[in-house]
């Protein structure tokens, strides 16, 4: 028969919980009461397995019930003292029904028991139901301990899902102490909503009218419009590509030249104080000179970016400057579509965690940039099954690579999202 038609999908009743118990007293299968009191078999199986009570074996006359005890002349060790020991099973207690109620060898058994009664499932059941629905599901000596973890943690910088990846130990999802933090149960820690960066940095949308100007197309985008580059990608999936945007606070610079590798979530900048294409193409003559050019072919086979002014001389990106020699593919979103580079835009909020928008970026030098994404490419990622893009990195490429462009590994408990991470260094 199929579930959907005899399955409701409900919690268990009273009187279903006693066709449960008459179905094992009379040694029925599990399938067989589950059709029924109309439930998953599933459902009647963890039933009994949760609410069953054991009631142990008279050890005094039986002190083993190894299935060696035979082969071992005179042996009457416990699992404790001998490392060959294997309790004795029984089908119809470990399997179907998977309760001892009305066993016909009840009495000769040797083996430790297991009950099912009804009323005492019920009564458990419903001091449960009402537990899971009074709030904070654990006692004031947890809470402390989780909050003496978490504190410090989230007020470097760091998001809750980074703190639980590097303690799995605290034993909860992140949406269970997101809940106990909008509670205040972490407020005697010093951990609340205005420590969670997303809650303060967070603004309400102002509904105004903004009207874009329809750029014209240039020559430089023949044959390296988004379109191509869909079309490209098309043709030749295996090939990676690498994200770059730049970020600044002010007009007249610096700025931050970024680049996301797409494949591991890896960022890297370089600061400029002009925003130029000759500048900004400076920084793959550098990558050239400390990798070589088969290591940069490699690494970034394709390049994706915007129509911005500094990018708009593809040829000094696409040719090396010191060998004349093809290295690169590059191509450019369309007008205002900065989604097509989603992942770089995306990595960028790791970036104004750090450096927020309306700070001076003079005197940042690319020994703090370098320090700065050593910490963002040390953040465990729910994209990457709470990996760091450095670990996913170093197994895609090398970890020479790494260490050339100054990019370091930070264990979780050393990570800083926050502005102190470049004014300690500064100190």
């Amino acid at each position: 028969m199929s579930k959907r038609h005899y399955c409701d999908n409900t919690h268990l009743t009273l009187s279903e919980r006693l066709s449960i118990q008459m179905g094992i007293e009379n040694r029925a299968t599990k399938v067989a009461i589950a059709r029924t009191i109309g439930k998953d078999p599933t459902t009647v199986a963890k039933e009994i397995r949760k609410h069953g009570f054991h009631k142990p074996r008279n050890t005094f006359n039986y002190p083993t019930v190894c299935v060696h005890r035979f082969d071992c002349k005179g042996c009457k060790s416990t699992e404790l003292k001998c490392s060959n020991y294997e309790e004795q099973l029984c089908k119809e207690r470990d399997k179907s029904p998977g309760a001892c109620n009305g066993c016909l060898k009840l009495r000769s058994c040797r083996l430790d028991k297991y009950y099912y009664d009804a009323q005492k499932a019920d009564k458990a059941y419903r001091r449960e139901l009402v537990g899971a629905r009074s709030g904070i599901n654990t006692d004031e000596e947890e809470l402390k301990r989780i909050g003496e973890i978490l504190s410090p943690l989230v007020n470097k910088g760091q998001s809750v899902y980074q703190a639980l990846q590097g303690h799995p130990e605290i034993g909860f999802c992140e949406k269970t102490i997101y809940n106990y933090i909008g509670k205040g149960v972490f407020k005697p820690y010093g951990l609340d909503l205005f420590s969670l960066k997303e809650q303060v940095n967070r603004k309400l949308s102002k509904s105004k009218k903004v009207v874009y100007k329809k750029r014209e197309d240039r020559s430089y985008l023949e044959g390296r419009k988004y379109s191509d580059y869909l079309k490209f990608k098309e043709d030749n999936p295996d090939i990676p590509t690498v994200e770059m945007d730049t970020v600044y606070n002010s007009p007249s610079g610096p700025y931050i030249q970024t680049l996301m590798f797409e494949n591991a979530k890896f960022m890297i900048g370089f600061i400029h104080q002009e925003k130029t294409a000759a500048s900004m193409a400076a920084t793959f003559d550098y990558l050239e000179s400390i990798l070589s050019i088969e290591v940069l072919k490699n690494l970034i086979p394709l390049c994706l970016t915007d129509r911005g002014p500094e990018f708009q001389k593809p040829e000094l990106f696409e040719y090396s400057s010191i060998t004349g020699e093809f290295r690169l593919r590059i191509f450019y979103c369309d007008p205002q579509q900065s989604i097509q580079k989603a992942h770089v835009e995306n990595n960028h909020n790791y970036v104004r965690d750090v450096i927020k928008n309306g700070t001076s970026l003079k005197g940042i030098t690319n020994e703090d940039l370098a320090l700065m994404f050593s910490h963002i490419n040390s953040t465990p990622r729910k994209s990457l099954n709470g990996k760091t893009p450095y670990e996913l990195f170093v197994f895609i490429y090398k970890d020479e690579i790494t260490g050339k462009l100054q990019i370091k590994k930070l264990q979780p408990d050393e990570v800083i999202l926050h502005p102190d991470l470049l004014k300690r260094d500064k100190k």
